[in-house]
């Protein structure tokens, strides 16, 4: 058996994932939404995210929507090949709002 990477294996990191790695390929969640769903504060999902990203498991494009800035989050195609689907237990255990992802942007 490989070896647990910790990066991706810490408590907040691997809930982040876990709820990253419901969204479809490609598509992106906001930060407040992700932030919401986890129950983090911005600054405690924002310091996971920059270890998440520098070790290249997720994607973070910051964009302008009118004159508000809004930061989307999402698997990058690393993850996307290394996680397994979706279907197993842990994400049969944990189910979003069904408009969990209204906020989610396909660029």
């Amino acid at each position: 058996m490989s070896e647990l990477d910790p990066v991706i294996h810490a408590q907040a990191r691997l809930r982040t994932m876990t709820v990253l790695n419901t969204l479809g390929v490609g598509d992106t969640i906001a930060f407040p939404r992700l932030q919401e769903l986890l129950q983090m504060t911005s600054g405690n999902l924002a310091t996971h995210l920059r270890k998440l990203e520098g070790s290249g498991y997720v994607s973070v494009e910051k964009v302008l929507e009118g004159r508000s800035p809004v930061t989307y989050i999402g698997l990058s195609r690393r993850a996307a090949v290394r996680l397994p689907p979706t279907s197993g237990s842990c994400a049969s255990s944990w189910s979003p709002p069904a408009d969990a992802f209204g906020g989610t942007f396909n660029p």
